[in-house]
Formats: structure tokens, C-alpha cells, sequence
């Protein structure tokens, strides 16, 4: 990712961050059962801890994107922890799809091809990264 991507992704993230996670993760969560509703299975009756789970990972990344070396490990970690659930590789590019459709949503007219752009490189990283 460039820095004008990183700078893109942390703006927009605090923008989005405003909006209350229970409403940001239903969304996407929402999204992504209505698109590939094999994937419910996977996650727990009771999604609202998955909601905030959602928020807090993701803000998490965002706030080390300035310092990729030290987010790789994390992210390995965690995608040995998804392949334990049962996340197969092609899972990766329909979270992509509800992501940044739950991302365009969410910042309106904020969500600019330059910060689509910012966030398709974000999670592409992001997705390799715990497939490895």
C-alpha cells in the first residue's frame, strides 16, 4: 500500500468509526449471509459480539498499517485461527465483496475511487497475508 492509501484508509476509518459498530457489523453481516448465506454457518447464533469483534479487528489493523512488520505475524496468527473455523480461501473474496460494499455504504459520499482504491489494496494485503 502506498502512504496516500494508508492516509486514505485511516481517515475514512475514523470517519466510519463514528457510525455505532452494532450497526456497522449488522450491516455487514447482513450483507454477506444475504450474498453467500452458506457462510452463516460458520459464525454464532448470536451475532453481536461478532459485531464488535468486526469493529475492533479492523480498527486494529488500520491503526498499524503505518507499520506493516509487526501486523504480518498478527495477521498469520489470525488466519491460522480462521482456518481453524472452518475459512476456506475462496471465503476471502466474498468478505472482500460485503467489506467494501459495507464500506461504500457506510462513508457515502466520502467512499471516492481513490479510497475504494485505498481499501481494495488494504484488504487484499489483509486476505493474502492470513492465507499464507
Amino acid at each position: 500500500m502506498t502512504k496516500q492509501q494508508i492516509q486514505l484508509v485511516h481517515h475514512s476509518w475514523r470517519l466510519l468509526k463514528a457510525v455505532d459498530p452494532a450497526i456497522v457489523g449488522d450491516v455487514f453481516y447482513s450483507r454477506l449471509f444475504f450474498l453467500y448465506p452458506k457462510l452463516r454457518s460458520l459464525f454464532p447464533k448470536k451475532m453481536e459480539e461478532q459485531h464488535q469483534k468486526l469493529i475492533d479487528m479492523l480498527s486494529y489493523m488500520v491503526a498499524r498499517l503505518d507499520h506493516p512488520e509487526q501486523l504480518v505475524a498478527e495477521i498469520r496468527e489470525m488466519g491460522k485461527r480462521h482456518l481453524g473455523y472452518g475459512v476456506r480461501p475462496e471465503h476471502y473474496a466474498m468478505v472482500g465483496d460485503a467489506l467494501l460494499w459495507t464500506l461504500e455504504r457506510g462513508l457515502g459520499t466520502d467512499w471516492t475511487p481513490e479510497t475504494a482504491e485505498a481499501w481494495g489494496a488494504c484488504y487484499t494485503l489483509i486476505a493474502g497475508v492470513m492465507q499464507e
